[in-house]
């Protein structure tokens, strides 16, 4: 009886399956019928009429003005209030500065006199090496190690200090901020339900457009710099806390509630202790991203190796843009490590029981011992003090003559390619976009998610495409999702094939997980001076670009989800006597659909991050409209484009996690917490 029901229930399945295709094919055919012949009949559906237009741009920048010049609080202005603010967080900055980059000054500006200098390279080096050994041993510590080497050999040194004083500041707040918010949001269910849209837009409008806001807010220099960085890192730690907490198990907190724990002793001695593993995830992805934001950061005013890729990026020395990200790529590899390392560490391990204040401390004893005495080695000795130039290394020639090079040697080649792109690919489907009708694209994406989830997705979907269109975005978001839908079907096509050649060769995994390692802590802004360099600017420039920066995540999610099929069914196909290719295309990709769904939704989100980057190159899509809007100063201009992007960002998502539900629904597959 019950594989009657399972033979019904599948079946079901698939009737109602088809019956959406045929419904959605048919909606599909009104809407090409409508394209060709409805612009006599509905003018408007095409251009969304000027007089209609939300001056929204206009409203955004008189807040913003109001904001500055006349919102007050009584005894104090809103002015007053974030210049409070930017001085809270500027402290602890100068504190961290003078500790690792600068040294204790004394005096005003460039006349200031150096009282004491910053903590030794050797001393710095020592303590990230106690660190790892304390953590995670030999192997850990030696990785650390190399890390900081790297950085000190390759003339990258002062840059990296600048960079992680920031990143001392940035992250303690962003992990208390984004803790306090998860929790305040799991305790009260209106709040979590009014955050989650705020967090989406967070993560998903481009830090170009609020850039200028925060300027205006907190003035230009280091402290605005850690603002955006905390508005950037935030949410996925207030996102991990509200996910962690909800997964402590029920008799955890039973307990709690039998030994008469009060409400803030439940949450502090309970909850977070035992979701503490969970928690450090949160912590790792706020130092990742802080480090993704240090050259957008550095426009304005945070210096360090993010305005050295940049400054590398504006001249094209594309050597010494390399070696600054590489040295960004040490200093990712050697938080993440740490801090990952300090999440799994077991409590246990600790010499608490072990008597005297040295022998429950000897790292913290020799990081001590390591700072005073190179200190005072130092004042005698400057190598021990800063890394000597003489035994600095640079490879940063070389790599600009190999791009100089393949660009004498293969100009023709590149052209050619190029422009067969351009004309063949790039340029009909960037007219095809643009000429079709507003009103149709809303209707057809309120009709797609009516099919996947209903009317709620239809509504949100229908809502954000018509604002796109209201505020007068809607031609430079074709020319997004035109750059946007290019460079993902090519990183598809690079990075699916890679990920199922990759899927069952472990060797060839470890080595491709260490391409998308690198090229995930990157600096977005390295992967345009090459592409500049070879393809000059432009779309095609751009889309290069942009592929390269987001065909890690095709590649990781579909290694993922071909790892997550059930090896039974693998051998049951065997034992059928399915080819190897049976195997594949059969049981494994099906199987595996859901995954790689969202590893294209993962390479969606980074093609539009990357896509506002790559207005430097000449694009003229929304990215092109809030980099103007910052150089203008244009508060409401550039959050009005940003939040277009937003909302692309937003549809895309909600459309393929549904599909990406309603294919594990189909396949029987259970669906992962969210």
């Amino acid at each position: 009886m019950a594989d009657v029901a399972a033979t019904r229930s599948g079946s079901v399945t698939t009737t109602t399956a088809w019956r959406g295709l045929v419904v959605f094919v048919l909606a599909l055919a009104a809407f090409i019928l409508f394209w060709k012949f409805g612009e006599d009949i509905a003018p408007w559906a095409f251009e969304y009429p000027k007089k209609q237009i939300i001056p929204a741009a206009r409203w955004i920048s008189d807040f913003t003005k109001w904001l500055l010049n006349d919102a007050t609080f009584g005894l104090f202005t809103f002015t007053d209030l974030t210049r409070f603010i930017a001085a809270v967080i500027d402290f602890p900055y100068k504190v961290a500065l003078s500790l690792l980059a600068s040294g204790l000054m004394s005096g005003p500006g460039s006349s200031a006199v150096q009282l004491l200098p910053p903590i030794s390279w050797i001393a710095v080096t020592a303590i990230v090496t106690l660190m790892g050994l304390y953590a995670g041993g030999r192997r850990l510590a030696l990785i650390v190690a190399l890390c900081f080497l790297f950085i000190a050999v390759f003339g990258q040194w002062t840059s990296a200090m600048v960079t992680l004083a920031s990143i001392l500041v940035a992250v303690p707040l962003g992990v208390v901020g984004g803790l306090l918010l998860g929790i305040a949001a799991y305790r009260w269910r209106w709040l979590e339900r009014a955050l989650l849209p705020i967090l989406d837009l967070m993560q998903t409008i481009p830090v170009f457009a609020y850039l200028v806001p925060i300027l205006f807010l907190f003035g230009f220099g280091a402290t605005a710099a850690v603002v955006a960085t905390l508005i950037y890192a935030m949410p996925p730690m207030t996102r991990v806390t509200m996910l962690a907490l909800r997964q402590v198990p029920s008799e955890v907190r039973d307990l709690g509630n039998m030994i008469g724990c009060t409400r803030r002793q439940m949450t502090w001695r309970v909850l977070v202790p035992t979701a503490k593993e969970s928690l450090m995830v949160g912590v790792n992805q706020v130092i990742m991203l802080s480090l993704n934001m240090v050259i957008i950061a550095s426009m304005i005013g945070a210096g360090g190796l993010g305005y050295d890729v940049l400054a590398a990026l504006r001249r094209l020395d594309f050597g010494a843009g390399l070696e600054a990200g590489l040295a960004i790529v040490a200093l990712a590899i050697a938080l993440d490590r740490l801090s990952q390392a300090f999440a799994n560490r077991n409590a246990a391990t600790d010499e608490t029981q072990a008597r005297g204040f040295m022998a429950r401390h000897p790292y913290l004893l020799a990081a001590l011992g390591f700072v005073v005495l190179t200190g005072v080695a130092g004042l005698f000795v400057p190598a021990i003090q800063a890394y000597p130039e003489a035994l600095q290394v640079s490879t940063g020639t070389f790599w600009s003559r190999v791009v100089e090079w393949i660009n004498v040697n293969f100009f023709d080649t590149l052209e050619a390619i190029k422009n067969t792109l351009l004309i063949q690919l790039l340029v009909p489907f960037k007219r095809f976009l643009l000429s079709l009708p507003w009103a149709g694209v809303v209707a057809l994406l309120a009709f797609a998610g009516f099919l996947l989830r209903g009317p709620k997705l239809a509504l949100l979907v229908a809502a954000l495409a018509a604002l796109i269109a209201a505020t007068g975005q809607w031609e430079k978001a074709m020319i997004t999702v035109y750059l946007c839908g290019i460079s993902v079907m090519f990183a598809g096509l690079i990075g699916i094939p890679v990920g199922i050649l990759s899927a069952e060769r472990d060797r060839l995994w470890r080595w491709v997980k260490l391409a998308i390692d690198t090229l995930q802590t990157l600096p977005s802004f390295v992967y345009l001076m090459p592409a500049v360099m070879l393809f000059r600017v432009g779309d095609f420039t751009a889309m290069i670009a942009v592929v390269a920066y987001a065909v890690a995540p095709a590649i990781r999610y579909t290694v993922l989800g071909i790892n997550r099929v059930d090896p039974r069914l693998v051998e049951a196909g065997k034992a059928m006597g399915c080819t190897e290719w049976q195997l594949l295309t059969r049981i494994k990709l099906k199987l595996a659909l859901p995954e790689i769904m969202l590893g294209v939704n993962q390479t969606i989100m980074f093609a539009l991050s990357m896509l506002v980057i790559t207005a430097l190159v000449g694009t003229r899509d929304l990215g092109q409209e809030v980099y103007i809007a910052l150089t203008k100063a244009d508060p409401g201009r550039g959050l009005v484009a940003g939040l277009a992007v937003a909302f692309i960002a937003i549809i895309a998502d909600r459309l393929i996690s549904a599909g990406a539900a309603r294919a594990r629904a189909r396949l029987g597959i259970a669906e992962e917490p969210s």
